[in-house]
């Protein structure tokens, strides 16, 4: 069997997963975010200024007479150009037929002419600017299922595998679908996890539970290097998601990496709320996680200092959490690395368009109701967002060619979703996103207002070029809001994906060597940025071993007062 299949399932599984991220409870719930409302107040408003709508239309008509011309001549080997530009990296249009086909070539031509008088349409409506952002995303959520690539009679390549597989395919991706329908919420499975396993070849790099309280598990790796530095190494994830994704499997796990590079390595794994849980507040997050590590960690191996390593949300309350104890006088957290972080929301991206004050009054009710936000609204992270590789790549591969989806494990770990406790996440999409109280000094946090600038520990900043959840130039923004000295580094890949960099021929990071003050912004860090092949793992093992301490003979594991209670990765990843 040809492997080309396969890289391609693999590369359209990476792509994906490079846009994952937590906040998916915002978009899944297509009411609570109130696109449908917007997009019919866009359309509404249109009606009203009939300028824009009647010449998207002139536009659409001559667009549609242009079509058969073009079509005819291209098949006739004459060179014609289209009335609009055409991308010829839309993968849905990848398929010869459509290129070579004229009655497909027409087909293409005419819905791409449709898309665009829709979108000059709504886009020329005047509502506030919420509203036009949501009716924008509901416009092209509506185009994208209206793709003739979704459709078997207008999808040649659906067609065409019908025809080699005798059928078999159609009836394939029948069963496949009823199945989805009656055990997925009639969404197409993203990824096969049948081969994946929770402590076997995920989250599999080897560890002891040393701590559990209500709200958490610590784990404590096991040496993989004869010496190690002195500073351990906590890393910090978000309870958004599992804690494995910075352990994911062998060879792709940043902790093994660390592991493997002379750090005694602890791991924060968060337990999935329950209902009973709905009080959890961000405090406890922070006293109870962090904290209480920090507590655990310092008395197993009596270290004068912890690097902390945090992830997304993980990895603002790592920052959280350096300015509340610096404030108070705690000196034990050594440097900071924080990996997709965003420390000042004024430009949250995507999710802007779905952390409006109306959008987070109706989640938080659903909340209050409920007592979580549930793990099912947190599993569909980006898919409205970015419908064409989350949900209709999906329904032309598992439903049309009848073909299984990929086992990729950082797909299979965004689908081991989790639930948030109500009071914590309204806490925090009210005081980050809407109030953006973290970056204006104003976030009140255990009793004690978080100043960031408090923060003189060296500090790693990692951000990734594709990801939609932290904007790389909102995670810059840190480097400004800290007092101690900041390196910046932008990777490649998305919010996940740009993570799980190991080694390899396709990773590449940007870095500069100044020894003087980063630049202000974003735009002119790049500027002077210079781009290097590797992974940044590699640019951060050398950064972190300057200030991680000489090396010796690794520590216990576990103590007296804090003995092994089990085997990694423990039983709260498990719920």
């Amino acid at each position: 069997m040809s492997q080309e299949p396969v890289h391609a399932a693999r590369e359209i599984a990476e792509r994906a997963a490079g846009v994952l991220g937590p906040e998916s409870g915002l978009v899944e719930d297509m009411d609570a975010a109130g696109l449908g409302g917007a997009l019919t107040r866009a359309l509404r408003s249109s009606l009203w200024s009939p300028a824009v709508p009647a010449r998207a239309t002139l536009r659409l008509a001559g667009d549609l007479a242009q079509i058969p011309l073009v079509a005819t001549t291209r098949f006739l080997g004459g060179t014609s150009e289209p009335p609009f530009e055409v991308d010829a990296r839309d993968r849905r249009f990848a398929d010869p037929a459509w290129s070579t086909n004229p009655v497909y070539y027409s087909v293409r031509l005419a819905y791409l002419a449709a898309c665009r008088f829709a979108r000059d349409v709504v886009g020329s409506s005047a509502v506030e600017a919420d509203a036009a952002r949501k009716a924008v995303l509901a416009m092209d959520l509506l185009l994208d299922a209206l793709a003739p690539t979704n459709f078997l009679a207008t999808n040649p390549a659906a067609l065409k595998r019908a025809f080699d597989t005798a059928g078999a395919s159609l009836v394939k991706g029948a069963r496949t679908f009823v199945d989805d329908l009656l055990h997925n919420g009639g969404r197409p499975r993203q990824v096969d996890t049948s081969g994946f396993t929770v402590g076997g070849n995920l989250a599999a790099t080897p560890a002891k539970v040393v701590f559990r309280n209500d709200l958490m598990e610590l784990l404590q790796y096991e040496p993989q290097t004869e010496q190690v530095h002195a500073a351990p190494l906590l890393c910090s994830p978000p309870w958004i998601n599992k804690y494995y994704v910075m352990d994911l499997a062998p060879g792709r796990s940043f902790i093994e990496w660390a592991v493997q590079h002379g750090r005694t390595v602890f791991a924060i794994s968060y337990r999935n709320p329950t209902a009973d849980m709905s009080g959890t507040t961000l405090d406890d997050y922070l006293v109870h996680g962090p904290q209480t590590a920090l507590d655990v960690i310092t008395e197993i191996t009596g270290a004068d200092t912890v690097d902390i390593v945090g992830l997304c949300l993980g990895g603002a309350l790592t920052a959280i959490t350096a300015a509340y104890l610096t404030q108070a006088g705690d000196d034990r957290v050594g440097t900071l690395t924080l990996l997709n972080t965003m420390l000042d929301y004024a430009d949250p991206g995507a999710l802007g368009t779905f952390t409006d004050r109306e959008t987070v009054d109706r989640l938080e009710r659903k909340m209050r109701k409920e007592g979580t936000l549930p793990g099912a609204s947190m599993a569909g992270t980006f898919d409205v967002l970015r419908a064409n590789d989350l949900i209709f790549n999906y329904v032309v591969s598992n439903w049309l060619m009848g073909q299984d989806p990929p086992a990729f494990d950082i797909l299979a770990w965004n689908a081991d979703s989790t639930r948030m406790p109500a009071a914590m996440h309204a806490f925090y999409l009210r005081n980050f996103y809407l109030d953006n109280k973290l970056a204006t000094g104003q976030l009140e946090i255990a009793g004690r207002t978080i100043d960031l600038g408090a923060i003189k520990a060296p500090t790693y900043v990692v951000s990734a070029i594709n990801d939609h959840i932290v904007p790389w130039e909102s995670a810059y923004k840190t480097v400004g809001m800290v007092s101690g000295p900041v390196r910046f580094v932008l990777g490649s890949g998305g919010h996940i994906a740009g993570i799980v960099s190991p080694p390899g021929p396709k990773a590449w990071h940007m870095v500069t060597e100044t020894e003087s003050a980063l630049p202000p912004t974003g735009s002119a860090w790049r500027s002077a940025a210079e781009r290097r092949s590797g992974s940044w793992w590699e640019d951060w093992t050398r950064w972190s071993e300057a200030s991680s301490g000489p090396l010796q003979a690794p520590p216990r594991t576990g103590s007296q007062e804090h003995p092994v209670i089990g085997d990694g990765p423990g039983t709260y990843v498990l719920e």
